[in-house]
């Protein structure tokens, strides 16, 4: 898999936007809320992470085509250390990475323990279907 994919590159325009000099400064809270709010997918990742290649392969071997946003290639290092913080605090996750970190529908799912979790119990095919990611 390429480091920067189609999906990567939408999510890192996104995030530039959100952080670009015609958007004023918004919060990287606000930020990740409005990413999440305006797409049914969104996984933040870091380029060399196996555990978010294997998020992305499952998310993309199921049909969904996911904003990814490759933390590590945002042309601002302060943004990417911004978002990571707000997406430490959303995960709760003490002294773990926070990432892989998954929206769907505009809310916070988890990392990749939730998403292989509802994968494998079922869950995963209906929210996804709720979030508009999937249609059949």
């Amino acid at each position: 898999m390429q480091a920067i994919d189609d999906q990567s590159t939408g999510g890192i325009r996104a995030m530039a936007d959100v952080y670009g000099p015609n958007a004023g400064v918004p919060t990287a809270y606000e930020a990740v809320r409005r990413l999440a709010g305006e797409n049914a997918v969104v996984v933040f990742s870091t380029s060399g992470c196996c555990m978010c290649t294997v998020v992305k392969r499952l998310l993309f071997g199921l049909g969904v085509g996911p904003t990814v946003v490759e933390l590590d290639l945002l042309p601002s290092s302060s943004a990417a250390s911004d978002v990571h913080a707000v997406l430490f605090h959303l995960s709760g996750c003490g002294k773990m990475s926070p990432i892989p970190a998954i929206f769907v529908g505009g809310k916070f799912l988890g990392g990749i323990d939730t998403l292989m979790a509802c994968h494998i119990n079922g869950s995963l095919i209906p929210l996804l279907k709720d979030a508009g990611a999937l249609w059949l």
